[in-house]
């Protein structure tokens, strides 16, 4: 029996793109010429049914296999689940929204098995490459920041460490994916920062194209997941970009907190009821803003979102508690409310995370 054993496995990350897919599989029917490769589609549950169209592209096409994760969400943690299931000698990773220019791919691949390096991007910056279709005015200049940024942040002359569109050995892949941040947005950066400049790069121009179906996926959480993984390798990975998160959160918590506190106190109520309120509040707005963000790929969602809070209600309760006594000893010692809060506050978050990572959000934590 003779069996199908790709060149390349081009990994595709997608949420909600179904209307790209069969567009994207013939794209690269007609770019890859005699090259051996195989796509790989790793849906993240869509709601429009992504990877039902994936499956059924499969059934169809052999090359096509779909990976479909239930419960976990992030473009990093989906590029090395596809990349980690492949086999061939060469990975390349784009996005599904047929705005990365598959043509190119054959050029990143002669690079590859040439050993002209170790890792090709395909760049918007270089030759006659350009983003100027594909970008409004909003995220073009939040692009130039990111890649500076970036470029500080990776100490070497990479014209676009912000390209979601890149090839590279399996076994460079494979050495790097353990280092790799999965909650990452801009996994490239993270590959790039993890080697420390022990890769050879090389770079191909594209013209970078509009969207034409579905939408981008440049958000808000996906600036912060950026800053975090600055963040995370500043500090030379010591602190995680998830712990950044709920530190950040716990930082809007405070500031909820004392609000309430001072609101509590002028309208008459005593300290240590001012301070359990203020508590509940701020313990409750950490919560839902950790869920929405911090545990954005594993958010509980419904009935399991209720019982999340209840649970991070109990597990934060002995924090809780030794919030509300060293507070209320510190304002009775020294009569400065928002000192005794923040000492509170500062006592009861030692608590939260390392409880609320076992107990609420149970997935292995990143």
């Amino acid at each position: 029996m003779q069996s199908f054993s790709p060149t390349v496995s081009v990994v595709v990350p997608t949420f909600n793109e179904s209307q790209n897919l069969p567009h994207l599989v013939g794209l690269l029917d007609k770019a890859m010429g005699d090259i051996s490769w195989e796509v790989v589609f790793v849906d993240d549950d869509s709601p429009d049914g992504t990877w039902k169209v994936a499956k059924q592209l499969a059934k169809a096409d052999a090359r096509v296999r779909c990976i479909r994760r239930v419960g976990r969400r992030g473009l990093a943690g989906a590029c090395i689940e596809g990349a980690l299931s492949s086999a061939a000698p060469y990975v390349a990773v784009m996005d599904a929204d047929l705005q990365h220019d598959e043509s190119i791919l054959p050029a990143m691949l002669a690079k590859l098995k040439n050993d002209d390096a170790d890792l090709v991007i395909g760049s918007r910056f270089v030759g006659d490459g350009s983003s100027e279709g594909g970008f409004s005015a909003r995220r073009a200049f939040a692009s130039r920041v990111a890649t500076r940024l970036a470029a500080f942040i990776i100490g070497r002359q990479v014209s676009d460490p912000m390209s979601g569109f890149f090839a590279l050995r399996r076994e460079v892949f494979e050495t790097v994916a353990p280092s790799l941040v999965p909650s990452g947005f801009k996994i490239l950066l993270d590959i790039l920062a993890s080697t420390r400049g022990q890769m050879r790069v090389a770079e191909v121009a594209y013209r970078f194209r509009s969207r034409q179906e579905g939408l981008s996926k440049f958000d808000t959480r996906a600036i912060l997941d950026f800053l975090g993984l600055l963040l995370h390798r500043i500090t030379g990975g010591t602190v995680s970009v998830r712990f950044l998160f709920f530190m950040i959160v716990g930082a809007i918590g405070l500031a909820i907190h004392l609000i309430v506190l001072r609101i509590c106190l002028l309208g008459g109520f005593g300290f240590e009821a001012a301070q359990s309120v203020a508590t509940v509040v701020a313990m409750t707005s950490n919560f839902l803003v950790n869920n929405l963000l911090t545990y954005s790929d594993m958010k509980l969602r419904g009935t399991a979102a209720l019982a999340g809070l209840l649970k991070f209600y109990v597990v934060c309760g002995v924090g809780a508690l030794a919030n509300i006594g060293v507070a209320s000893w510190l304002f009775v010692s020294n009569e400065s409310w928002w000192i005794a809060g923040i000492a509170g506050v500062v006592v009861g978050a030692t608590f939260n995370y390392t409880m609320s990572s076992i107990f609420v959000w149970r997935q292995q934590q990143n």
